[in-house]
């Protein structure tokens, strides 16, 4: 690795570890909550300890002056909910654009077992060749998603651990991936590569729901999180983004982080 891409990983982790906001729904589903007012968004969330933000790169001007010197990751693919197919992810930007906007890494969204997935390794692989050349990380958003891919069966963490493995076999430098629902099951998707693991948030859930699925994220020996919904449309986004670091960073456990940083534990 050289010394730029690691000092690049650096400014967007602490230790090795990563909480990441991803806020690129814009593109997806529109300006839904959180998303409006994204400069306090941003405030929030890194003030509460999240590593690094991460947008499209057509944003970034109200990104950097409200980071409070987080890091930055711009994505490089997206598609719409309106659109025809929200699988069929389309390049949306280059490393070089990506560098223009300030960014200190970039992401690509790969989905392993659609139909797309043959574009989407291709695209993949050019984006880390290209990367390369300027010691920029690429965050590899890889899922297993398909119609031969059923999360409710057995089998689905073999399915996630191919997903990562096929990331760093492309020449990713972080993974992220959707939580297989146990640290148990999970343990398997973080031993299928080397690379750090981190997990995708979903829709929101209670805070206690989300705080214990990092626990467990953390338990199966993953570096952290890149949690987008759960985070940015909380109604206390500071409050969440604090115990959701506490887990990753201080390895608290889930009641010391709702605790500490102000959310009601559930009886």
């Amino acid at each position: 690795m050289t010394a730029g891409k690691r000092a690049r990983l650096e400014r967007i982790g602490t230790d090795d570890t990563y909480v990441i906001i991803p806020m690129d729904h814009g593109i997806t589903m529109g300006a839904v909550k959180g998303l409006k007012d994204i400069e306090s968004t941003i405030d929030a969330v890194t003030s509460g300890g999240a590593d690094a933000v991460l947008t499209q790169r057509g944003i970034a001007g109200r990104v950097h002056p409200n980071k409070n010197d987080a890091g930055y990751i711009t994505h490089l693919n997206g598609s719409t909910t309106i659109g025809p197919d929200e699988q069929d992810k389309r390049t949306t930007g280059t490393v070089e654009d990506a560098i223009r906007a300030g960014a200190d890494a970039v992401s690509f969204h790969i989905n392993v077992g659609s139909q797309y997935e043959p574009e989407q390794i291709e695209e993949l692989s050019e984006l880390t060749t290209e990367a390369s050349r300027y010691g920029l990380p690429v965050l590899a958003m890889a899922y297993a998603r398909g119609p031969d891919i059923d999360s409710e069966n057995e089998d689905y963490n073999q399915s996630v651990g191919h997903a990562v493995r096929l990331a760093e076999e492309l020449g990713a430098d972080i993974v992220k991936t959707g939580y297989t629902g146990s640290a148990e099951t999970f343990q398997h998707v973080v031993e299928s590569t080397s690379l750090p693991v981190v997990i995708a948030g979903g829709s929101k859930g209670t805070d206690e729901e989300t705080v214990r699925m990092v626990r467990g994220t953390m338990d199966a020996g993953a570096a952290g999180v890149s949690m987008g919904r759960s985070i940015f449309q909380h109604d206390e986004p500071e409050k969440i983004a604090r115990a959701v670091s506490a887990v990753v960073h201080d390895d608290a456990t889930t009641e010391e982080a709702l605790r500490e940083a102000g959310l009601a534990v559930e009886a």
